[in-house]
């Protein structure tokens, strides 16, 4: 029996992936050091799914605990999500961000080449894309980046690439999320931020059972329909299935492809409030804050490739992430300590 392994099995996007995995017949095993993160994310995986997860607590710095968990059990790939993510953070704390994300990466890529393993699905980010100048943005569109986060993403993308020039027997996804938001529609597993959040939705949640007072919306005057920034919107289960299709295609290919996993439709901050008080009947109050250095304006997805070679495309609607996150925070008002 074979497992694929997920570093950060245990996060917001590890968790709903490790159970459309053990869905479509995967067997999965677990990688995490649960810094934002919680092992009862797993359980309940185990209790939706009814098939077990292998959970071992570990980070992936750690050359010796993963040099004996490729010893310790028959990994085939490799969908690697460990990884520091807040924006802001990244801008105050850079090198721990490098040493969690770069650093990590090729501790891991190490461990996998000593072991045989050359499958790899890296979750990337949009952020590679920097400010981009046309939308929807394709992936080749030229990558910048404009935090430390978004520059470990692009790193750790040039790192790949390099790899597979020189090791062309790897096969390597990188799958470049938009802005996932939502929930497993159970309302058992969801998104559970350390403190404040740092994504839109758990904060339009949190606001909506009390948790907070009201949400700010970081500028108003931006050249779009309302003035708020645009984003693309992606339900957490539609990108699970995404990581599943990925890891189908990598049984029969080899080298590296980007492929950016998003709906390829834009919406503002506002349409996400008022989407939100629309289908769950709940007011969520707001104000119009500053711009927040660094937010650029609109910022979508080209999602034809994704499409084109794993035959994949996003199917829930704006109406399903919002209903499904609210779910998940009225049933789980402190989340995985509720």
């Amino acid at each position: 029996m074979s497992y694929i392994l997920l570093t950060g099995g245990a996060g917001y996007i590890g968790s709903h992936t490790a159970l459309e995995l053990l869905n479509a017949g995967f067997k999965v095993l677990s990688f995490d050091n649960f810094s934002n993160s919680s092992d009862a994310a797993l359980k309940r995986v185990e209790q939706l799914s009814g098939e077990p997860v292998v959970s071992i607590k570990g980070d992936i710095r750690d050359e010796a605990a993963l040099r004996q968990l490729f010893s310790d059990y028959n990994i085939s790939a490799v969908v690697h999500f460990a990884g520091l993510k807040a924006v802001g953070e990244s801008t105050q704390i850079p090198l721990h961000y490098y040493d969690n994300n770069v650093a990590g990466t090729v501790t891991l890529c190490r461990i996998m080449r000593e072991s045989g393993v050359k499958k790899l699905v890296f979750s990337s980010s949009a952020t590679v894309y920097g400010d981009a100048k046309q939308v929807p943005i394709p992936e080749t569109s030229p990558r910048s980046a404009t935090n430390p986060y978004g520059q470990s993403k692009l790193m750790i993308e040039h790192i790949l690439e390099d790899l597979v020039q020189a090791e062309p027997d790897w096969g390597i996804t990188l799958l470049r999320y938009f802005n996932p938001v939502g929930a497993h529609d159970s309302g058992r597993i969801g998104e559970d931020p350390n403190g404040i959040p740092n994504n839109l939705m758990p904060f339009i949640s949190q606001v909506a059972v009390g948790k907070r007072e009201k949400l700010s919306v970081f500028g108003a005057d931006y050249p779009t329909h309302d003035g708020t920034g645009v984003r693309d919107y992606i339900h957490v289960v539609d990108l699970a299935r995404g990581h599943v299709k990925a890891l189908q295609y990598l049984q029969q290919h080899n080298g590296i492809e980007a492929i950016n996993l998003g709906t390829g439709t834009g919406y503002s901050v506002l349409d996400m409030v008022n989407a939100f008080s629309r289908v769950n009947n709940i007011a969520v109050p707001y104000q119009i804050a500053p711009r927040r250095p660094g937010d650029i304006a609109t910022c979508y997805a080209e999602p034809g490739k994704a499409e084109k070679l794993l035959g994949w495309q996003a199917e829930k609607t704006l109406d399903d992430m919002v209903r499904d996150s609210w779910r998940w925070q009225s049933a789980n008002p402190n989340g995985y300590k509720s």
